[in-house]
C-alpha cells in the first residue's frame, strides 16, 4: 500500500473524489504543515496555525497507478491559484503535496511538470516534507456522503467529481 498527503482545497472536495477510486483503500480529511499541535478545524481556520486542509490517501498501486492518483490531484484543483481554491481563501486551502521520501519527492515533482501542460498560468503547489497529519474531526470524514443535501456538496463538489469520473471512467469504482 502507498500512502500520499496531498492539499488542494477544501478537503471535502478531494475525499469525495478519491473515495470514488478503485484501489484507494482508505481517505482520511485532516491537517498538516503547520505549527500547532493538535488544531481544530476553528483554528484552522484563522490561519493562525499555518495548517493545510489535506487528505491521506492510501491505495494499493497494484490496482491504480500512482501517476493517476496524482493526476487526479491536479486535475480537481487549480494550482495555479495561491492559497485559494474558488470562493475559499486563505493558507489552510493552499495546493500542496507533502513527501515522506525522496521517491514520493520525486513522484510529486514528475506530476508538477506533468500537470504544467494543462495549466497557463504557473504551478504554485507547494512541494514539503511530511511532518506531522491530524485526522480532522469526525464530521469532516466523508462528509459528501453524510451531507447530500448541502449545497457546497452540490455546486462546488460535485462537478469535481464529474469531472474526474469523465477523465478516469476507468479507475472509478462502479456505483
Amino acid at each position: 500500500m502507498t500512502t500520499y498527503v496531498l492539499a488542494g482545497g477544501c478537503f471535502w472536495c478531494l475525499d469525495a473524489v478519491y473515495r470514488r477510486l478503485q484501489g484507494v483503500t482508505s481517505v482520511v480529511s485532516g491537517y498538516t504543515g503547520g505549527t500547532v499541535a493538535t488544531p481544530t478545524y476553528e483554528a484552522v481556520s484563522t490561519e493562525a496555525t499555518g495548517h493545510a486542509e489535506a487528505v491521506k490517501i492510501t491505495f494499493d498501486e497494484s490496482v491504480i497507478p500512482a501517476d493517476v492518483i496524482l493526476d487526479i490531484f491536479f486535475l480537481i484543483h487549480d494550482p495555479t491559484t495561491l492559497n485559494r481554491q474558488g470562493h475559499d481563501i486563505g493558507t489552510q486551502y493552499r495546493s500542496a503535496m507533502y513527501y515522506t521520501d525522496e521517491a514520493q519527492k520525486e513522484a510529486f515533482s514528475a506530476s508538477i511538470e506533468r500537470a504544467k501542460t494543462h495549466w497557463s498560468d504557473p504551478i504554485v503547489t507547494d512541494l514539503t516534507p511530511l511532518d506531522v497529519f491530524y485526522d480532522a474531526e469526525d464530521h469532516h470524514q466523508d462528509y459528501f456522503n453524510n451531507n447530500p443535501g448541502n449545497g457546497y456538496c452540490s455546486i462546488v463538489i460535485e462537478p469535481k467529481i464529474v469531472k474526474a469520473r469523465q477523465a478516469y471512467s476507468k479507475w472509478f469504482a462502479t456505483e
